[in-house]
C-alpha cells in the first residue's frame, strides 16, 4: 500500500513559490539549489553540479548531496502547508541524517521528497498551530540526468513554531 496517498480533503496549494522564497539562503545559492515545485507534500529540487562543489572524480560531493536532500525535505514540509500564514515562526531543525551514495552524481541532478502519510500526520498539527512541536523523517531520492539514483538520504526532523 502507497503510503503517500491520502484520501482525507486537504487544501491542496501549490506552494512552489513559497518553497523558492523561504529556501534562498546562502548555503542553497551556494550549491545552485532551485525549487521545481512543492505542492501537495512533495517537492521537487534540481542541482546543476557546480564544479566548485565537485569531489576529486568531476562528482558533486557528499556535502552538495547532503545539502540537497536537506532542502529537498524542507521544500516537502513547506509544500505541506497552505501558504505563508502556516509557516510563520516555524523552525525545521535536523536531528539525525542517514545519507546511502549509490553512484557519482554528475551533471543536473533532482531531488524529489515525498512525506509520509506519517510525516504529513505529524506536520499538519503543527501548521494548523494545533501542537508547537513535531517530529518526524523524510526520504529524498537524487536521481541524475539519465534518471538513474544516485543518492538516497533520511532527515528526522524537530519542528516547531516558536515565538
Amino acid at each position: 500500500m502507497d503510503d503517500t496517498k491520502d484520501d482525507t480533503a486537504y487544501d491542496r496549494t501549490d506552494t512552489t513559490a513559497l518553497a523558492r522564497t523561504l529556501l534562498d539562503i546562502p548555503a542553497h545559492r551556494t550549491a545552485a539549489i532551485e525549487v521545481l515545485s512543492a505542492a501537495d507534500g512533495t517537492a521537487e529540487l534540481t542541482c546543476p553540479t557546480p564544479e566548485s562543489l565537485t569531489n576529486v572524480i568531476g562528482s558533486l560531493h557528499s556535502s552538495g548531496l547532503i545539502a540537497l536532500a536537506d532542502a529537498a525535505g524542507l521544500a516537502a514540509i513547506i509544500a505541506e502547508s497552505t501558504g505563508p500564514d502556516d509557516m510563520t515562526g516555524v523552525v525545521p531543525l535536523g536531528t539525525n541524517a542517514r545519507m546511502e551514495f549509490l553512484a557519482p552524481a554528475r551533471g543536473h541532478l533532482v531531488a524529489t521528497c515525498r512525506l509520509t502519510r506519517e510525516a504529513r500526520d505529524a506536520v499538519r498539527p503543527l501548521l494548523a498551530r494545533e501542537t508547537d512541536r513535531a517530529r518526524f523523517s523524510t526520504h529524498t531520492e537524487i536521481t541524475d540526468a539519465t534518471g538513474a539514483v544516485v543518492c538516497r538520504g533520511t532527515f528526522d526532523w524537530s519542528v516547531r513554531r516558536g515565538n
